[in-house]
């Protein structure tokens, strides 16, 4: 009987370094290669660092200011046409303060006489910057002479006493109403109601005061002082060369929103015939819609964050060049590493996922940093701009979401030249 052969035993298969590893065990030893060099490591993130921060920074101080310019502009009137002295059309919803003194107080008259059943009140205004003094205090102002529904079509309330009345224009009287600024620089706090003012030299009765509406940046109505029409055309004014009292703009308040583009063609073609001008292209005024002024604005503020969030992106590339740069100066340092473990059985994508983790680690944990940076920095801005800085989730996953894409971009090629690397040449490397 032939003694059984015994079979050879198979050898066991090597494993590979990173096979079998879960993706925490797999980031764990590119953390540790990262902390091998942490100045270098560091260095390397800055980039990727200062691009988000800057992405996060100007896009949330850019929304911030467009958040701004809107309560600011809504808080100034709703449902608004404003008619504008000037020649041409202009830039579509651009409110225009000034222009040449084409409209006059007939003009507004008549738009309240022809509109009245479609608006909610109808205020025209001249105007002129001024010096207001009470006692030793002085403070530059606009004076603004208007009618008494300018209080509802301009949001502009009194917080303290009232608003002058319609017998107040039409007897010319003398009383004013201040805004909160004015009311700080001339009486230091203390009470303003009764209170003389001059104005150009001409004593006037305090009536009413404004409360804050803080510095909109559109004739700040803070600093303006607000009296009769017709006591500012008989005492502060000009007229025009016909002897008529001119106005430089006549706001209108609609009654219906929706209705508020048919509203503003056919005061435009009202105009326009008691001008006695056919050619639109020749029109001596421009009647502006409060909403296409808002979202020319909004359109205006918009592209110009894009394009800084978009400059400060190139930031971000170059954060990715730097990791790159420094992963193949780490591919030529660890080559005698590299060599070894693909002896002890690594496979060439396990080479290749341990270098590309390593580089996003790098780019993610900049990424995370300069969300932090950028957060920050944004505050900062808006506390020295007085803006309120709107962050949405959706710029700062972009900006995230960036970052991790450099770190796969510019991290694949060096570890591919790993993963490529012969395993003989490798061991021999000094």
């Amino acid at each position: 009987m032939n003694p059984t052969r015994e079979l050879p035993k198979e050898r066991p298969q090597r494993r590979s370094s990173l096979a079998g590893m879960n993706p925490l065990q797999v980031v764990a030893i590119a953390w540790r290669a990262i902390r091998a060099n942490p100045l270098r490591s560091a260095l390397t993130a800055l980039g990727v660092i200062i691009g988000v921060a800057a992405v996060i920074a100007l896009t949330g101080v850019g929304q911030g200011s467009t958040a701004n310019i809107t309560r600011s502009l809504q808080s100034l009137g709703t449902n608004l046409l404003t008619v504008s002295g000037g020649r041409g059309g202009g830039p579509p919803g651009l409110v225009r303060f000034g222009g040449a003194q084409s409209l006059t107080l007939k003009d507004a008259e008549a738009l309240r006489e022809q509109f009245a059943a479609e608006v909610a009140g109808v205020a025209p205004v001249a105007q002129g910057n001024q010096q207001v003094k009470f006692g030793a205090n002085n403070t530059s102002a606009t004076v603004i002479g208007t009618w008494p529904d300018y209080a509802a079509v301009r949001n502009a309330q009194p917080e303290q006493g009232s608003f002058f009345t319609e017998a107040d224009d039409q007897g010319r009287k003398r009383v004013a109403v201040i805004g909160y600024q004015v009311a700080q620089d001339l009486f230091d706090g203390g009470e303003a109601l009764g209170q003389k003012i001059k104005i150009a030299g001409i004593s006037f009765t305090v009536v009413g005061v404004l409360p804050d509406k803080g510095d909109s940046g559109f004739a700040n109505p803070n600093s303006q002082v607000l009296v009769p029409l017709g006591t500012y055309h008989q005492r502060l004014g000009r007229s025009n060369n016909r002897g008529e009292p001119t106005v430089s703009q006549i706001y209108v308040q609609g009654l219906d929103k929706n209705a508020l583009k048919d509203l503003q063609a056919r005061i435009t073609d009202f105009l326009a015939e008691r001008h006695k001008i056919a050619d639109p292209e020749e029109y001596d005024f421009n009647v502006q819609n409060q909403a296409d002024a808002l979202a020319s604005v909004n359109q205006v503020t918009q592209t110009l964050t894009l394009f800084l969030g978009g400059v400060a992106g190139i930031s971000l590339l170059v954060g990715g060049i730097g990791i790159m740069n420094i992963m193949l100066v780490s591919v030529t340092e660890r080559t005698r590493e590299i060599g070894i473990r693909k002896a002890l059985g690594a496979k060439p994508r396990d080479i290749l996922t341990q270098f590309l983790v390593e580089s996003v680690v790098l780019s993610v944990g900049g990424g995370v940093l300069g969300i932090a940076l950028g957060l920050g920095l944004a505050r900062s801005v808006g506390n020295l701009l007085s803006i309120s800085p709107v962050f949405s989730p959706g710029s700062m996953l972009l900006a995230f979401g960036f970052s991790v894409m450099v770190g796969v971009f510019f991290g694949y090629y060096p570890a591919l030249r790993a993963a490529r690397l012969d395993p003989v040449e490798s061991l021999r490397y000094e």
